[in-house]
């Protein structure tokens, strides 16, 4: 089986793939056009990436790609529409960077919280300013609102408990059941976390019902000089609202994600809400990029793709259909010869009924 590793990726998952038998071609400089050429010159059946975009042209390239696998959780980055169509079949690896994600969401909110970015510029610059940093607020006590409870705001909530902080949390399918046996006050709407909150933590994935959810109306519910952290999608907050919440209502904010990110590792980046005044701070959406994820999200990356190369199955594929159009299941027992499979498609489609999905299952010394 051959693979396109078109990103970063761990030697370690390079070596097991290959060890796995597969054809491994790494480039972790393709994107866009070049991507889309590489992809029509090797034609692979597996396409691994981490940030690299993957447009519908990119996947029109190969006649024979299968499989795209986002090394990472989120796959907003990938044309799914464009790759359910061609039957190429998304996965990724959901949980694997929670702790990492989680460990950047609190360095940014200590860091907003003591100014650590402004004390090291000034620092370097050959100023000491003990009376202007000197002041903090301290988080212990503090309440800090979590929205979206998947397992990287699950790992943010045990965090903060350890912090001492209270915690208020909202997400689609968080139960006052599941919010106490995890700890947390369950609230209604984002807007409801963000009235009783010091601290806003996001952590939703990005989808058509998430885009823009923390907006003005939401933002407007934080009391003056809050603290808002962003290390999950750019697309779930309004950034042009909260430009103007930095400025109406003080807000401190940390970012690791923006609006038309570069899609490569290295490219000139201009931002209006980092450069926009106020204690803006941001990362280079690194959320994910500790040695401890990276290792296990190739681990992972690594058994999606050997299941597949043995089975023909995806794990954690998120283009699945998730409710058959199908009115009717058919179980045919057969006598296990070549051809009787095949007749009984080709009695089938001659009455105009179209198999959706098919299982053939074979017993132990079966005939």
């Amino acid at each position: 089986m051959k693979v396109l590793i078109a990103d970063k990726f761990e030697k370690s998952g390079v070596a097991r793939l290959v060890e796995a038998g597969c054809e491994v071609l790494h480039d972790p400089e393709l994107s866009e056009d070049a991507l889309r050429d590489a992809i029509g010159k090797h034609d692979p059946q597996v396409l691994v990436v981490r940030s690299t975009k993957v447009s519908e042209a990119a996947l029109e390239a190969s006649s024979q790609l299968s499989v795209v696998v986002r090394a990472g959780a989120g796959y907003n980055t990938i044309d799914v529409a464009a790759a359910s169509r061609r039957a190429v079949m998304v996965a990724n690896c959901p949980g694997k960077n929670s702790v990492a994600v989680a460990e950047l969401t609190f360095g940014l909110m200590l860091a907003l919280d003591r100014r650590i970015v402004d004390n090291t510029v000034d620092l370097r610059a050959g100023k000491w300013r003990k009376k202007e940093y000197g002041k903090a607020r301290g988080i212990k006590g503090r309440t800090l609102g979590v929205v979206g409870l998947g397992q990287i705001g699950r790992a943010v909530v045990r965090r903060a408990q350890a912090f001492e902080m209270c915690v208020v949390a909202w997400s689609r399918s968080l139960t006052n059941a599941v919010a106490e046996e995890l700890g947390v006050l369950r609230c209604e709407s984002p807007a409801e976390v963000a009235s009783k909150c010091d601290v806003l933590s996001i952590h939703l994935a990005a989808c058509a019902e998430t885009k823009n959810l923390i907006d003005a109306s939401v933002l407007g519910k934080l009391k003056r000089g809050s603290y808002v952290v962003n290390t999950a999608r750019a697309d779930v907050l309004d950034y042009a609202a909260l430009a103007s919440a930095v400025k109406e209502q003080g807000l401190r904010v940390g970012l690791d994600v923006f609006p038309d990110e570069p899609g490569s590792g290295e490219a000139a980046f201009h931002s209006s809400i980092v450069e926009g005044g106020g204690v803006v701070y941001g990362t280079h959406h690194i959320g994910a990029s500790t040695d401890q994820s990276q290792e296990a999200i190739a681990n992972e990356t690594v058994r999606i793709v050997e299941e597949y190369a043995r089975t023909g199955r995806v794990a954690n594929c998120v283009n699945l259909c998730e409710k058959s159009v199908a009115r009717c299941v058919l179980v045919v027992r057969h006598r296990n010869r070549p051809g009787v499979l095949a007749h009984t498609l080709h009695v089938i489609s001659h009455a105009g009924v179209n198999v959706e999905e098919m299982e053939n299952v074979i017993c132990e010394g079966t005939e």
